[in-house]
This record gives C-alpha cells, sequence and structure tokens, in this order.
C-alpha cells in the first residue's frame, strides 16, 4: 500500500469521530499498537529533538523498505508518532522524501495540538524523512 493510501485511511478513520475527544482516545490507542521500539535503540541519539516528551525513533533497512520502531513517554505523543509510522514504515525511502504530509492537516491534528507539540510533530516528520534521506543515499 502507498504512503497516500495509508494517509487517505488515516483521513477516512479520523472523519469517522464526532469530536476531538473521540480522536484523542483513538490516537491513544494508535500508540497502544505502535511497533515498539527494542530498549537497546532507546538512546540519546535516537530521541527526537524539538519534542516536548521524549520520543524514541529508529529506522532500518529491510530489503528495499525502511521500517521505523518507535516510543514515547506520553501518550498523546505516543499516538502521533503512531500515526507517522503507520504512514511512512514500510516505504522506499524515495517514497518518504517526496510523500506529502497534508494528511496532518486534513484530520486536523495541528491546530488540536498545544503550540510544543505541534512543533515536536514537525520535528517527528522532519527525523522520519533525515532517516530516508540517509538510507537513500546508501542505495544510490
Amino acid at each position: 500500500m502507498s504512503i497516500e493510501e495509508i494517509q487517505n485511511e488515516i483521513i477516512d478513520e479520523f472523519s469517522m469521530f464526532e469530536d476531538w475527544e473521540e480522536r484523542y482516545q483513538y490516537m491513544i490507542d494508535l500508540g497502544k499498537d505502535l511497533p515498539l521500539i527494542d530498549d537497546q535503540y532507546k538512546t540519546d541519539s535516537n530521541i527526537i529533538k524539538g519534542c516536548q516528551s521524549k520520543v524514541w525513533v529508529h529506522a532500518e533497512m529491510q530489503g528495499d523498505k525502511l521500517v521505523f520502531t518507535a516510543d514515547s513517554d506520553a501518550i498523546i505523543t505516543k499516538g502521533i508518532i503512531a500515526i507517522l509510522v503507520r504512514a511512512f514504515s514500510n516505504q522506499h525511502p524515495k517514497d518518504i522524501i517526496n510523500s506529502e504530509t497534508g494528511f496532518i492537516d486534513e484530520i486536523g491534528l495541528k491546530e488540536h495540538l498545544s503550540p510544543t507539540r505541534a512543533n515536536g510533530l514537525v520535528s517527528m516528520i522532519k527525523q522520519l524523512k533525515m532517516y530516508a534521506i540517509a538510507y537513500q543515499t546508501q542505495l544510490n
């Protein structure tokens, strides 16, 4: 499934909820299903800078696809990174680099986060794309 198809699925899922309380609960539930980072990768070098909470992300190539695992010490933040991991994991690095993130605005996520969490969201997206750039460079 392409990144765009996954993003459209996420948009459809969020549109089923009537208010943000339900959407936050859904994000918390998504966080519970997050492919968790192995404890050995919970290091300072894997912490996303710019997040209010601690968010660890690890990336590795499996075949020609980039696979992300992550964790956070805060439940909402864990839900946010779970959405991003779902959208970008198991994709070719080039597709991650070239992908749009308009689905974040379409589900209204950024406008319903505190300014520090919204900055953290931007940092998470940047970090996932930086991993993709690093791995794409190795493929060339």
